[in-house]
């Protein structure tokens, strides 16, 4: 997230695509709805569905799933085509547009319209809203994702920001909300399966910088694994794991998963949840952990299953980081209850027992402060390393002082620094960066170019042009040495760069010179190592347009992804929808929590949402004579089915079928009641929406594609 939820306030005009803030994000309202009605900011809300946004939106464009990247390149195409695109910002500050113009350009209003169903017309006057409302706040979510080209949706975001020169700007900026308090977190620590913390790959120079930081020899790190090509390779993924266990597509991988530890994460969350439950059952080890049973302790059949109740986020303490990269410290409130222990607890029992120990707590002494600063120690590629225990307690005491407009403390003993210290916070005197790539103000207090990552210069393949990949001259932070682009620091201290310089003089030494340590460069429309250099429209692997699918191919299929073959080519069926007729996709409700374990849990939520449900369009369920409230059978392409109480609403169009994601404790239309522990079923059981949702992974993440599968509908 390049801006913050409160920055919102300042944006001229604001869309939302795959986004639904009064649902999913509801404390975002208040500053969206403060720009809608202060600012008289146009909000553009763009989604398959009717959303609880879209009724508070001022103009509301219905899409067709997974053809996001289509619309945003047509409205890309119509803002050069009128000369709309802000021509300096570009100048200066971007790489690679003439090539993505060429491609932008097949995108007429006319073809966007046969790709997304958006009249031509409404392309043209989003275009307009939006080249004369800037700037423009552009937000998305799990709705812009999760595809199978999700990667490539969400670059066509980006540039249109680029285009319309909203990048580094207040009201501006590409914004994605995260779904939970400390998903941003989760994520810059790298609890992932490609890369250490704060995104330093899996190639030996990041484990070596980060043996250094934990203090332990890297050779014992590589003596843990069975081979070194192993430490050196991406792992499974959240989203695939289970094909580790049953196999159904080949793994690349000397032996299969036996055993799972599922740690805060709900288990239906995984779309093609019925395969995942097979995954269970080969398991010879299953570790749950975690407040509340999740789906998993109810599907698991079978006794090699230990439940380990942790405590919630009441009865611990420590350091998370939101969507808008603030860090904040969450105090203790009560102990924890009914035997239950903290993650700190619980990971240093699992340490002991696995023998290391001695080597895991070299630098921790007391927790959660010592891992906040070993982790601020090593995590320099984002500036983490600012962000001390005492500052951001200090913070939160002191957190009245903040001003609701700026997010900067006005006076007090934090005057000057912004809100959670948002990285990157370069030294512990840093106040925080609120807006990334901001060139307005100096690096020191908070500005912020573009990173210099990709070289010095690249020659496009695509049309034979070679091109400096550091910001014009005379494009700098107030205050810089060089006021033009300049590559990234390194050897200030020999044989290191600003990454891997425990010591942090290199940061201080740029930051002393007005320069930030990672360089001044352009923000790039041309990503060359990527499959689609420039993002184009694919169509769906399970796609209700056949008659697109060779216009618009999927990719081949990949051998090794992830460990897994990965279908793309080969999954691309044209007569699929012969027999699943309807466009699946799924989402939030604001009642409820991810995969709603502890939502359900409350007796007070669940009685306002109790059942699971599909939303039908009153035509489609007309012609199919289901009437509202009845129980319906939705079916997948791969054989999942779950029933469903068919709610009756024009929020959908009637090709389309909207299920939320958060129910659990019903498996395929039988009960799982009595598989919870005694005492412990949720008030609120339904089935797994993810049942139903399709095959189709991210050709370069490999998120899952819950958004725009095939499904049929019966009445039950």
């Amino acid at each position: 997230m390049t801006n913050s939820l409160n920055d919102i306030r300042h944006a001229k005009s604001m869309i939302f695509i795959g986004s639904n803030a009064a649902e999913a994000h509801p404390v975002a309202m208040q500053h969206i709805l403060h720009a809608r009605e202060v600012n008289n900011a146009p909000l553009i809300v763009v989604d398959p569905r009717f959303t609880k946004l879209a009724a508070k939106a001022t103009d509301y464009v219905r899409i067709r799933p997974g053809t996001d990247a289509a619309f945003m390149m047509g409205l890309i195409n119509v803002i050069i085509e009128n000369g709309w695109q802000d021509k300096e910002f570009i100048r200066t500050r971007v790489a690679g547009f003439p090539e993505m113009a060429a491609v932008a350009k097949q995108y007429t209003p006319g073809a966007v319209e046969e790709i997304t169903g958006i009249p031509a017309a409404e392309t043209v006057r989003i275009a307009k809203l939006l080249a004369d409302n800037r700037p423009t706040s552009l937000t998305w979510c799990m709705g812009g994702t999760q595809h199978h080209i999700g990667s490539s949706i969400t670059r066509t975001f980006c540039i249109l920001q680029l285009v319309l020169g909203n990048m580094g700007k207040s009201g501006g900026g590409t914004n994605i909300f995260r779904g939970h308090d400390n998903v941003q977190g989760a994520t810059d620590m790298c609890v992932l399966s490609h890369s250490l913390p704060a995104y330093y790959g899996l190639k030996d120079g990041s484990w070596k910088h980060w043996c250094r930081v934990w203090d332990v020899d890297y050779e014992w790190i590589k003596s843990r694994f069975k081979a070194k090509k192993w430490m050196n390779s991406k792992g499974f993924t959240l989203s695939r794991w289970y094909e580790g266990v049953i196999q159904e597509d080949k793994i690349e991988q000397y032996t299969p998963i036996k055993a799972l530890i599922q740690w805060g994460c709900g288990a239906n969350s995984n779309s093609m949840f019925h395969k995942v439950r097979k995954a269970y059952d080969k398991l010879d080890l299953i570790v749950l952990i975690d407040p509340f049973p999740t789906m998993l302790a109810a599907a698991a059949d079978k006794d090699n299953i230990y439940l380990l109740p942790s405590a919630s986020q009441y009865e611990t303490s420590g350091s998370v980081t939101s969507t808008s990269r603030q860090i904040q410290w969450r105090d203790k409130v009560v102990d924890p209850v009914h035997g239950s222990r903290d993650d700190y607890q619980i990971m240093e029992e699992l340490v002991k027992r696995f023998g290391f120990a001695d080597k895991f707590y070299k630098n921790i002494k007391k927790t959660p402060e010592d891992i906040t600063l070993e982790l601020g120690r090593g995590s320099l590629t984002i500036g983490y390393n600012g962000q001390t225990p005492e500052r951001i307690k200090r913070q939160m005491a002191n957190w009245h002082t903040f001003d609701i407009d700026t997010l900067q403390a006005r006076g007090g003993p934090c005057d000057g620094e912004y809100f959670g210290l948002p990285w990157p916070c370069w030294t512990e005197k840093h106040p925080g960066t609120p807006i990334l790539y901001d060139i307005s103000k100096p690096v020191a207090k908070g500005g912020l170019p573009v990173r210099n990552r990709f070289g010095l210069e690249h020659t496009y393949s695509m049309s034979g042009r070679t091109e400096n990949q550091l910001a014009a001259k005379g494009v700098a932070n107030p205050g810089s040495q060089v006021m033009g682009g300049y590559p990234e620091f390194k050897d200030v201290v020999p044989g290191t760069n600003w990454k891997t310089d425990l010591s942090q003089k290199t940061i201080k030494v740029a930051l002393s010179r007005g320069m930030a340590p990672f360089g001044n460069a352009r923000a790039r429309c041309v990503v060359w190592n990527f499959p689609d250099q420039v993002p184009i429209h694919r169509e769906p692997l399970h796609s209700p347009r056949p008659d697109l699918i060779k216009k618009y191919p999927t990719y081949e299929d990949q051998p090794n992804q992830y460990r897994v073959f990965t279908r793309f080519k080969s999954e691309q069926n044209p007569e699929l929808v012969k027999n699943y007729p309807y466009v699946l996709t799924t989402g939030r409700m604001v009642e409820h929590m991810g995969a709603g374990a502890e939502t359900r849990s409350n007796k007070y939520l669940a009685e306002l949402k109790p059942d699971m449900y599909a939303e039908i369009n009153p035509r489609l369920a007309n012609d199919l004579g289901i009437r509202d409230g009845e129980m319906v059978w939705i079916e997948s392409p791969e054989g999942g089915r779950i029933k469903v109480r068919a709610k009756l609403t024009e929020r959908v169009d009637n090709k389309t079928i909207f299920l939320p994601f958060h129910f659990a404790g019903f498996f395929m239309g039988t009960s799982l009641r009595e598989n919870y522990p005694e005492g412990l079923v949720p008030y609120a059981l339904g089935e797994p929406g993810n049942i139903v949702t399709n095959y189709g992974y991210d050709i370069i993440t490999q998120i899952q594609a819950t958004k725009d599968g095939l499904c049929r509908v019966n009445k039950a």
